[in-house]
């Protein structure tokens, strides 16, 4: 499994060429996610990929290919399920300290473009950005889930319910 200190690139090493990485996600990083951001929306994962590094004079263009599954609960039944991962992405990395406090809306060229200070890059946080974009608003076990009875809570994907129809 990969460390930490992997996922920083120095800007230095990547070639003209570009530079592939291998990505190899598994508890160790959720777990510390979790402990540093209680709120996130996934319980357990595993994901693996590539990630391709390329410099464009001081900027980087980041285009990575993630696989794997999250651990999500349903938002109907709260059960959890593994959610399948297949997504790609790519993400334009300029230098700077990256936009002010100030509110502003976003074009969509926007949303493709991140910021980098320094020397390094830290894949572990652009590749944290993108699993928590992968998750869904509302995940669903499944499309015809039936969700909870708000009146005795019984599951009722796996039990009927005991109350009184109206």
């Amino acid at each position: 499994m990969l460390k930490k200190k992997s996922l920083r690139v120095p800007l230095t090493s990547i070639p003209p060429e570009g530079l592939e990485k291998e990505v190899d996600l598994g508890e160790q990083y959720f777990s510390r996610w979790r402990e540093e951001d209680p709120g996130l929306e996934f319980a357990d994962a595993r994901i693996n990929g590539t990630v391709r590094l390329e410099k464009h004079g001081r900027d980087v263009l980041v285009r990575g290919h993630l696989q794997g599954r999250l651990q999500l609960t349903c938002s109907r039944c709260v059960d959890n399920f593994d959610a399948p991962v297949d997504a790609d992405f790519d993400l334009l990395l300029v230098p700077g300290p990256g936009p002010g406090g100030d509110e502003e809306e976003l074009s969509a060229p926007d949303l493709d473009l991140d910021y980098y200070t320094g020397e390094t890059l830290d894949l572990e946080a652009v590749i944290r950005e993108q699993i928590i974009l992968m998750v869904p608003l509302k995940p669903l076990c499944a499309e015809d889930c039936k969700g909870i009875c708000p009146k005795c809570g019984a599951v009722l994907n796996r039990e009927e319910c005991t109350c009184k129809k109206d």
